[in-house]
């Protein structure tokens, strides 16, 4: 493969040769937008380079958008963003625009293309086996994912311009908004009552006098806790990518944060880090004083989803309402 750095204009290219057209003869060149520096472009000029040794490099009208999306864009992105995010990424493309418009090659993608992907999914969308649509503000977020993607192919040269521009998503409010579920301060009271001799109470318990999300419960270490000024901060929370648990900081400003604790709430986990520590002994382990708070007896951290399906089970037994775990988040917002 030959190539050089060309500037034009202000910004740099990287230029690659690409053989001799079969009908004029004239040498082909395609350009890559390499940035305002030489230093970008020689950067892009050397990945094309690499790919091309790796057996990688194919020309960008011979690209599908399956292929761009699962082999460029989702990898290089796992860095870049939430573990979270790129879960959802991921999987968005694996099981929703692979299958549908994955075949379509990237540089004849049309907002056409988009709008009827879009219509499909409202149709039947779903792939839990109840069939149906996904909501419309489910397909926003698949089309944000999309937007995002050809944004990136069209700042590198692999695409002219971002066809999502032009794509008609449906509006999230086409949909009509989910009732929020909540306890009354009765029916909590009744819940703790009924899950007070559970091992993990101490958590629930938490959960529902801070409105902490789950993530946030389960990935709260002892350093962050404050017992004597009662007090904690939330700096972590338990991640849950592909089954695979992943402890990540809270990262925005309004995740960070200080929650005051009333004395109750203080008594019950004094207890539950009495009740830990000589549990930890009787397992044949030190004592962490910055483990996780809700550690499982071998000191790894609880699973979100067991610590949801442990909740659900229980209501589902329970003459409680139905409520979702999260929907403690809201029933403690409700309470004065």
């Amino acid at each position: 493969m030959r190539g050089h750095v060309a500037k034009k204009g202000k910004r740099y290219y990287a230029v690659v040769y690409e053989g001799s057209d079969p009908k004029t003869g004239r040498s082909r060149y395609r350009w890559y937008p390499g940035g305002s520096t030489r230093k970008a472009a020689e950067k892009v000029l050397a990945d094309l380079v690499k790919r091309v040794h790796d057996g990688d490099y194919r020309a960008p009208e011979r690209i599908t958008l399956g292929d761009y999306l699962q082999e460029r864009w989702i990898p290089m992105k796992r860095a870049q963003i939430k573990h979270s995010t790129w879960d959802q990424y991921r999987r968005n493309v694996l099981i929703h625009v692979a299958p549908r418009i994955g075949h379509i090659p990237l540089q004849k993608l049309t907002p056409e293309d988009l709008d009827g992907f879009y219509a499909q999914l409202m149709v039947d969308g779903k792939r839990n086996g109840a069939g149906g649509g996904l909501s419309p503000r489910t397909v926003k977020i698949i089309h944000n994912m999309l937007h995002k993607a050809l944004a990136d192919a069209a700042r590198k040269g692999t695409v002219l311009r971002n066809v999502a521009d032009f794509a008609d998503p449906p509006k999230p409010s086409a949909s009509a908004p989910k009732e929020m579920r909540i306890w009354t301060p009765e029916q909590l009271r009744q819940f703790l009552s009924e899950i007070e001799h559970h091992r993990l109470h101490p958590a629930y318990y938490l959960s529902a006098n801070t409105g902490m999300r789950r993530g946030e419960i389960l990935g709260l270490q002892w350093g962050d806790v404050d017992l004597e000024r009662a007090r904690l901060s939330v700096r972590h929370q338990i991640v849950n990518v592909d089954y695979e648990m992943i402890v990540d900081d809270v990262k925005t400003t309004t995740g960070r944060r200080t929650i005051d604790l009333d004395p109750r709430t203080v008594a019950v986990l004094r207890a539950w880090r009495k009740a830990q520590l000589e549990e930890r002994l009787l397992c044949g382990l030190r004592p962490a004083d910055d483990g996780v708070v809700f550690a499982k007896p071998d000191g790894s951290p609880t699973h979100p989803d067991m610590f949801s399906q442990i909740f659900d089970r229980h209501v589902a037994k329970s003459a409680l309402p139905r409520i979702r775990l999260h929907d403690l988040r809201h029933t403690h917002a409700s309470i004065p």
